[in-house]
């Protein structure tokens, strides 16, 4: 059997990217600057010549648009192409659409989990979901367990699908803080980092069991603005 191996992309920069707004299940569309990086992706990824197999995005017009660009560049619109609403960004409930700066430093540190000065890097994913709910005023906010167990069960999902129809490469746009909790709940002893708009992390999967290949990998988009360049 072929391997199986996801690319995950994080979408395209977005208006509240640009001015620091936490966007969880909120959404604003790619600036024209968000596009051309996705473009620069979609190049880089053209040239490395991967065949791609299937395409998944989450149900957010960000991952949308971002996913319409990157199959138009690679020349993949013809691909079976679905949506799932498990691999979103986390909701930030009554927060959504606030400033990054009064989420991560202003709330968020008055939490339990941030006692004895810790920053956002200091704790755990769990932590900081359980933080957000604190705070959350509406109830929205997912706790850990929902949260984890929809972005594993989604990510599992599309891999096993890939399996079952004979393995291959799948092209998947998700969200930031989505993917890295998703890396993380296969290594949680690996430091969490930000992951760039326009990056691939790729996993691959066999036996059931996920491997880590690559973290918010920035070769792809430098190759496709290389070429926009000359």
């Amino acid at each position: 059997m072929v391997e199986t191996k996801l690319y995950i992309a994080r979408h395209g920069k977005t208006m509240f990217n640009t001015i620091g707004r936490a966007q969880g299940w909120s959404d604003t569309p790619l600036t024209e600057l968000g596009e051309q990086g996705i473009k620069e992706l979609g190049l880089g990824l053209r040239l490395a010549e991967i065949p791609f197999k299937a395409a998944y995005s989450s149900d957010s017009g960000r991952t949308i648009q971002t996913m319409e660009i990157i199959l138009r560049e690679t020349h993949n619109e013809h691909l079976p192409y679905k949506r799932d609403k498990r691999i979103r960004e986390w909701c930030f409930g009554s927060l959504d659409g606030g400033y990054d700066g009064e989420l991560f430093f202003g709330v968020l540190p008055r939490t339990k989990a941030f006692e004895g000065g810790k920053t956002v890097k200091d704790v755990t994913y769990p932590e900081l979901a359980q933080s957000i709910v604190e705070v959350d005023t509406a109830g929205w906010a997912e706790s850990w367990e929902v949260l984890s167990e929809r972005i594993w069960a989604g990510f599992t999902a599309i891999a096993e699908e890939m399996e079952a129809s004979g393995g291959g490469n799948a092209i998947i746009v998700s969200h930031g803080m989505t993917i890295n909790t998703f890396l993380w709940l296969i290594d949680n002893n690996r430091e969490k980092l930000s992951l760039d708009n326009g990056s691939i992390s790729a996993v691959s999967f066999k036996d059931g069991k996920f491997t880590i290949e690559a973290i918010g990998d920035m070769s792809y988009r430098q190759a496709g603005q290389e070429l926009l360049e000359k």
